[in-house]
């Protein structure tokens, strides 16, 4: 049974958005009718005039039945069309009143209702979920005060600086228009050909190419506010933030060779794993963090605060813990909930502002402009998933998708017939922070938006040597599909302003001639919080979701393969016993042991760690199969950790895994090497021990043969 959401105002039990949405379920166990009620008996005819004669119109069940098929699809999001979402709550740690007002992050004791909706940016409905892209980290929670909308990435810029630019960049990034190629990739010369125009995108596209564009998980997925918005609190004064989300899982991505054989294997692969995970009850759990800068410190730093290309270096402004959010229940129905939900930049509640930023500035014109199209009028608030908990009261009438019956003769304000209702509030109201505002009417952008690379450089001077690798790489790849040699040469000419050595590296791989100097000095500065490496001590159980391969044959040493597996379920992972069939295996010293999946239904990229089984049979089989030493090899090649038991460690030798050092057979112990453990003799307990460490770890980078994506 789903848990149930805490209420708005933080009691346990069925809230007021569950019964909100309950009141619209339909009941799947009454009998079939039409959208006004009437029974109806068959639903396989039309009604026609005799058994081969035309179908009539009066047919009134076929032509409801047909036409709201017609229109089961509404247009879909022009960026972030592909996603995921679910339901939980989210708590603060203490109050956070001495900067905001905002009730929510005000009281501990008060747990709000949220809905999360993660999603890629470029691609379709029907893109893959592991393609290189920007992920959406969209968060709406039900406040008593209102519904409040923090609509984040995963990145904490953006490539332009103003939303005049919006529409010249997706449809830069979007398919070609002339062949509508290609889906859901950046690899493409309209692409390229902005990004070598528009200096401003060049921090975010290190961060695009960098390993944060493929996730291993939206559970391993940090969440970003962008933009830096103001807190008020109850006496008017204001303080600068900007929102951070970190997932208590850590911050985990995957390499492009697997992002590119996933897209094949399982193209649902993220949302699938939200979904799963959630159904098992191992609910993803973030933390809210705040950059805060007091309103005398706005101009103190090298960079403009509403600049949206540009972070505060946490080094400059630590991230304060706010308080902790938990998704524990998945949507009962995609369309009505996921595919609904409207979020929008300007859905605020009060003590938390705007600033003068001109990129906010304008999605808070362009997400409400959105929705009205995409979700058929006006009225699109009153979908049960964007319903707010507070009541609503206002004079809005009429519209598409009306849902209310408004009674009463008065429809404005003010009025003497309606009793003066609904009436100005007189406490509790928003009001918007005050600011002295002036200026000449010009089209022109401040100077201090005009540095585009130090924060470039300051991003690849804080990562590790893997993660520069597979920049490199990444960048290689994408330029590489690249037709026009002007589009790839003007990207490298950017890059040289970035760092000199990855101007040099990126133009060997794309066949252009590299720059001969630096154009500029890279300043040396860096800043160790934007490395993924930085993020892996942050992890408490490093078992705890992860997924594990087992590989075996008929003759498998079952009971240590129910040993070892029922040590890491204890932590948290989830083990599935891969075989070349499904059903049972013969095992060599006790019961047969069930089969989860044929191992040929799945591959080692959709795994975080893989075990080959003991038993000399089962061994000696998986060695004669190509499937399973591919498996094993890949999961080698792609710096996963490797486990093998007694006969399972022969099969290692035979597989061109390098110099690899293994347990010898008459030894009673565990032996790591490059991230391959290795037992005989009964050591299963000790090896989980060593296990739960190099899940934690997530890859071996100083694997010799660790992956760098093509």
């Amino acid at each position: 049974m789903a848990p149930t959401r805490p209420q708005a105002d933080g009691t346990d039990g069925a809230d007021d958005k569950d019964r909100q949405l309950e009141s619209v379920r339909a009941d799947s166990r009454g009998e079939l009718t039409t959208e006004t009620g009437v029974r109806v008996d068959d639903t396989d005819n039309s009604l026609s005039a005799g058994e081969r004669g035309p179908t009539l119109l009066e047919d009134f069940h076929f032509r409801e039945k047909i036409t709201h098929f017609d229109h089961e699809r509404i247009p879909e999001r022009v960026v972030h069309a592909r996603g995921a979402g679910a339901y939980g709550h989210f708590q603060p740690y203490e109050s956070f009143s001495r900067y905001t007002r905002a009730h929510f992050l005000s009281d501990p004791s008060v747990r709000t209702p949220v809905f999360v909706r993660f999603s890629t940016v470029a691609g379709s409905r029907g893109s893959a979920d592991t393609v290189r892209d920007v992920r959406g980290f969209a968060t709406k929670f039900y406040t008593r005060e209102g519904n409040y909308d923090l609509v984040g990435n995963n990145m904490p810029v953006f490539f332009i600086q103003d939303g005049i630019k919006f529409p010249d960049f997706v449809h830069a990034v979007k398919p070609e228009p002339h062949n509508e190629i290609p889906q859901a990739q950046s690899a493409h010369d309209t692409l390229w050909d902005f990004v070598g125009l528009q200096p401003e995108t060049m921090h975010m596209m290190m961060w695009l190419m960098s390993d944060r564009a493929i996730p291993r998980s939206y559970r391993m997925m940090q969440g970003f506010g962008v933009h830096t918005f103001r807190l008020v609190n109850e006496r008017g004064e204001g303080t600068f933030v900007k929102f951070h989300w970190k997932p208590v899982l850590g911050v985990h991505s995957l390499v492009w060779d697997e992002c590119q054989k996933i897209a094949g294997k399982d193209p649902d692969y993220n949302r699938r794993d939200l979904w799963d995970a959630i159904e098992a009850g191992q609910y993803p759990e973030y933390e809210l963090g705040c950059q805060l800068v007091p309103e005398s410190e706005e101009h103190r730093f090298d960079f403009d605060l509403l600049d949206a290309t540009k972070i505060i270096p946490e080094e400059e402004v630590p991230v304060v813990p706010v308080g902790r959010m938990v998704l524990d229940r998945n949507p009962d129905n995609f369309f009505a909930e996921t595919e609904q939900i409207a979020f929008h930049t300007a859905n605020v509640v009060p003590g938390i502002d705007f600033t003068n930023d001109p990129l906010l500035q304008a999605r808070n014109f362009s997400y409400l402009d959105t929705q009205l199209i995409r979700l058929g009028g006006p009225n699109f608030q009153q979908i049960p998933v964007n319903r707010p908990v507070a009541e609503v009261s206002n004079n809005q009438r009429d519209g598409y998708g009306q849902q209310r019956v408004h009674r009463g003769r008065t429809s404005y304000f003010p009025n003497s017939l309606g009793g003066g209702c609904p009436a100005l509030a007189d406490a509790g109201a928003y009001t918007h922070y005050q600011e002295r505002v002036d200026g000449a009417k010009i089209r022109r952008r401040s100077p201090s938006f005009q540095d585009h690379f130090s924060q470039a450089t300051l991003f690849y001077n804080s990562l590790a040597g893997w993660e520069r690798e597979h920049l490199v790489a990444a960048f290689r790849f994408e330029l590489g599909k690249c037709e026009v040699m002007a589009v790839r040469e003007r990207v490298v000419e950017r890059l040289n302003h970035v760092d000199h050595g990855l101007a040099v590296e990126v133009a060997r791989g794309i066949g252009v001639a590299p720059p001969a100097e630096a154009a500029v000095r890279n300043h040396g500065r860096s800043s160790p919080a934007l490395s993924q490496t930085a993020l892996l001590g942050t992890v408490e159980d490093g078992a705890r979701s992860r997924r594990i391969a087992v590989l075996a044959a008929d003759g498998v040493a079952a009971t240590g393969v129910s040993v070892l597996r029922d040590e890491l379920t204890e932590r948290g992972a989830v083990v599935e016993v891969l075989a070349p069939h499904d059903g049972r295996l013969a095992a060599a010293d006790g019961p047969a042991l069930a089969v989860d999946r044929a191992m040929t239904t799945m591959a080692s990229v959709l795994y975080d760690a893989v075990v080959v089984a003991g038993g000399a049979d089962s061994a000696a089989a998986l060695a004669a199969d190509g499937y399973a030493t591919h498996f094993v090899t890949e999961a080698f090649k792609h710096a996963k950790p490797v486990v093998a038991l007694d006969e399972g460690v022969d099969l290692l030798r035979r597989l061109p895994l390098g110099a690899l050092r293994t347990a010898e057979r008459e030894s009673d112990g565990v032996l790591a090497d490059q991230g391959v453990l290795t037992a005989r003799g009964g050591a299963v307990r000790r090896l989980a021990e060593a296990f739960v460490p190099l899940l934690a770890g997530h890859r071996v980078w100083d694997r010799p043969t660790a992956s760098v994506p093509a």
